[in-house]
C-alpha cells in the first residue's frame, strides 16, 4: 500500500512538542528497533547517533537503508519471526499500514514487536489502523504493557492507516494487555485532529469501559517504576 499523497506530507514538520531527553544524551542501549521505513520513523540522521550493543533490527526490506549508519549489525525480520540477545527475546507482529519510503517501493515489510526480557514483556504496536490482527498477538503472545498508536487518524490523505482513541482501547483488549501506554500524538502535526483530543478521547473511553486504572500516560521525561 502507498500513499497517493506521499510526497505532500514526508518532508520536514515542525516538532509541537520538545522531547523529554535530548538525542544525544541517550546512553548506549541494548538493540534499536524500526518498525518501518517512513522517514518519520526511519530517521538517519537520529540513527546515527544511538548507539546499540546487539546492533539494529529492521522489517524486512529495509536492511540496506540503516547498513552504513554505524551499527555493529543489522538483523532484518519477517512477521512472526523470533531473534534472541542473551536475555532479551524480540518477536515481530503484523499490523495494518504499509513500509514504503518511496512510491515505487513493493519490497518493504512493516510491524510491531514484542520484547520479553526479566520476566516481563513489552508491546510495540508500530503505526496501524485497527485489524483483527490483535486477537492473534494477544492469543500468541502475553503482554504486560502495550503501547498503542492514538493519534494522526484524521490523515490528510483519507485513508484508514491509523487508530483513533477508541479503536486502540479495543485492540488493547483483544490484546489481553495488563497495562495501556498511548504513544504517536502531540508531538508531530501528522493529523488534522485537534492537538488535545487523543488523549481526551482514550481517557473518555477508557473510563466509559471502566478501565482507566489500565491507562498509564507518562510524563514527558519522567521515568516510570511499574
Amino acid at each position: 500500500m502507498v500513499d497517493p499523497n506521499w510526497a505532500n506530507w514526508h518532508g520536514p514538520v515542525k516538532r509541537l512538542r520538545q522531547p523529554g531527553l535530548k538525542l544525544r544524551e541517550v546512553p548506549e542501549v541494548d538493540l534499536v528497533l524500526v518498525t518501518h521505513a517512513h522517514f518519520d520513523h526511519l530517521h538517519k540522521p537520529s540513527l546515527k547517533v544511538l548507539k546499540a550493543r546487539e546492533g539494529i533490527v529492521v522489517p524486512r526490506g529495509s536492511g540496506s537503508l540503516v547498513k552504513r549508519l554505524g551499527f555493529s549489525s543489522v538483523h532484518e525480520m519477517c512477521t512472526w519471526d523470533e531473534l534472541l540477545f542473551n536475555e532479551l527475546h524480540v518477536t515481530h507482529t503484523p499490523c495494518f499500514h504499509w513500509g514504503a519510503r518511496y512510491i515505487h517501493d513493493r519490497h518493504r515489510d512493516y510491524g510491531g514487536y514484542l520484547i520479553r526480557a526479566g520476566g516481563k514483556s513489552v508491546f510495540h504496536c508500530g503505526d496501524s489502523a485497527y485489524f483483527d490482527g490483535f486477537q492473534e498477538i494477544g492469543r500468541r503472545q502475553e503482554i504486560d504493557v502495550a503501547l498503542m498508536p492514538i493519534g494522526a487518524y484524521e490523515s490528510p490523505s483519507g485513508r484508514n492507516v491509523h487508530m483513533n482513541p477508541e479503536e486502540a482501547v479495543r485492540a488493547f483488549a483483544e490484546l489481553g494487555a495488563k497495562v495501556m501506554i498511548p504513544m504517536h500524538y502531540g508531538t508531530f502535526p501528522l493529523g488534522n485532529e485537534p492537538h488535545e483530543e487523543p488523549v481526551e478521547r482514550l481517557l473518555m473511553e477508557a473510563d466509559r469501559l471502566g478501565i482507566s486504572e489500565q491507562i498509564l500516560i507518562p510524563e514527558a521525561g519522567v521515568g516510570i517504576e511499574w
